[in-house]
């Protein structure tokens, strides 16, 4: 092998990472506004179209993820540690995968209504993908905390919203306060499901907000 090969081998692969992780939130991105089409969608049908349109972006996702973590096995220096590169591109699959999930749960419950609580989370769910998107492109060009402290303060307010949201959609649900749901149990659980699920992306969003700024305070 070349010197100069090996030298390349040894250096940090700042460009791999960052284009392999602007796919992946690229991606999240897309899933994230076919989520919010399928949440403010009321005809059963057509979520089924967009729930199979969501598993092909999901799909792709894990592609990513593979490919983040073969170019993670074949680094030998990485621009940032390695368990955080392993940690950002593994919880941004599971905000995917959480909105895949939910996706297929509508549409397996057969659940064709558009409550404000599933917008309002859709919402907030887009808010932070589109906050991720921007702070995990500023981190690979070791961009200063006053730049990507913004983004996390913004993370950190919409997962509270969402907090707040899932009580509020969790105590009107067991109230009888959702339509059709108040006198049917087994509709009450399959809401329960579908906002246990976008509670946990946004958690997920959370965490990987958190471990962003882990990164922000390791390099500062």
């Amino acid at each position: 092998m070349k010197v100069d090969a090996v030298i390349r081998w040894f250096m940090p692969k700042e460009e791999r990472f960052k284009e392999l992780f602007q796919l992946d939130t690229e991606n999240l991105k897309r899933a994230a506004k076919v989520f919010s089409e399928i949440a403010h969608s009321n005809d059963l049908e057509a979520r089924r179209v967009k729930m199979t349109e969501l598993k092909a972006i999901e799909h792709e996702g894990d592609g990513v993820t593979r490919r983040i973590f073969e170019a993670l096995n074949a680094t030998f220096i990485t621009p940032i540690d390695r368990e955080d590169i392993h940690w950002l591109a593994s919880d941004l699959d599971e905000v995917l995968d959480f909105m895949e999930s939910v996706s297929q749960h509508l549409v397996l419950f057969e659940l064709s209504d558009s409550p404000e609580g599933l917008r309002h989370f859709s919402d907030i769910l887009g808010g932070m993908v589109e906050e991720i998107d921007r702070v995990t492109d500023l981190l690979w060009d070791h961009a200063t905390e006053k730049q990507i402290r913004p983004s996390l303060v913004r993370v950190s307010e919409l997962e509270n919203r969402a907090d707040a949201l899932y009580n509020t959609v969790i105590a009107d649900l067991f109230r009888g306060r959702t339509g059709a749901a108040a006198s049917d149990p087994v509709t009450i659980m399959k809401w329960k499901e579908i906002y246990d699920g976008l509670e946990n992306a946004c958690d997920q969003c959370k965490h990987l907000s958190h471990v962003i700024s882990n990164v922000v305070a390791k390099n500062s």
